[in-house]
């Protein structure tokens, strides 16, 4: 049973049995370090609420980008006895291959799943109606309140919910792709994907694997899985974990 437990940071965390750890896990958008209590039963690991989720963690002072969670976590990291299998769903993945990249030294390897855009992708040319509210906007003819039912409209369920920084975060996020750092990983990796996941679509996961460097990563397609990785096929994550563990 996991317990609930602060670590270096303040970050809040789910505690799979005792020290030494062997995992860190990091939840997706919005949801919290319960999705993994399926994938870690039986393990010694940490499953950390991120900043402004789960409502134990108060949001970032500034927009922060997926690097900046990730340094910010790097204090954790360094309590870790030995490198840690670190497990990302989602945003939590988007953070887990940047602190990969930048202190490869402190990872065992990394099991990602359910990580959008991880490849750019070509813009889409800005729709007319989006074109026009931005030019009513930028000459003032519409007002803030107009602004914030248009956005809510318009916006994705993950864009219409955020407020504050968060907000800022997410659009900041959807901005970001990681070809840079995939050329660079030098950790084992595991893909752990849904073929059915509609926010991060295995085609743009297979783009991502020809950017690896050979040998380094594979990838596992779980029939009839969406998005939820975690809750929705546990048993899969916790066996990538294990083949890392005794590799």
């Amino acid at each position: 049973m996991a317990m609930l437990q602060q670590v270096t940071g303040g970050f809040i965390a789910n505690r799979f049995g005792d020290p030494p750890f062997a995992v860190l896990a990091l939840p997706g958008w919005m949801r919290t370090a319960s999705d993994f209590n399926g994938v870690l039963h039986g393990m010694t690991a940490l499953a950390i609420d991120l900043p402004g989720f789960g409502g134990a963690q108060p949001p970032p002072p500034l927009p922060w980008s997926t690097r900046e969670y990730a340094d910010a976590l790097l204090p954790v990291l360094d309590t870790f006895a030995e490198p840690p299998i670190v497990v990302g769903h989602s945003f939590g993945g988007r953070v887990a291959i940047q602190l990969a990249t930048a202190r490869p030294t402190l990872i065992r390897a990394l099991v990602l799943t359910g990580v959008p855009q991880l490849v750019a992708h070509p813009k889409a040319k800005p729709s007319l109606s989006l074109r026009s509210f931005r030019a009513l906007r930028k000459m003032r003819l519409v007002s803030d309140e107009r602004v914030e039912v248009w956005k809510k409209q318009h916006g994705s369920l993950d864009y219409r919910n955020a407020v504050g920084v968060m907000r800022d975060i997410l659009v900041k996020a959807v901005n970001e792709d990681y070809e840079e750092q995939l050329r660079s990983l030098s950790v084992p990796t595991s893909f752990i994907w849904g073929e059915n996941d509609t926010a991060a679509p295995l085609v743009d996961v297979r783009r991502a694997l020809e950017l690896v460097l050979p040998g380094e990563a594979t990838l596992q397609v779980l029939e009839g899985v969406g998005h939820l990785t975690p809750t929705e096929a546990p048993n899969s994550i916790a066996s990538a974990i294990l083949g890392h563990s005794i590799a």
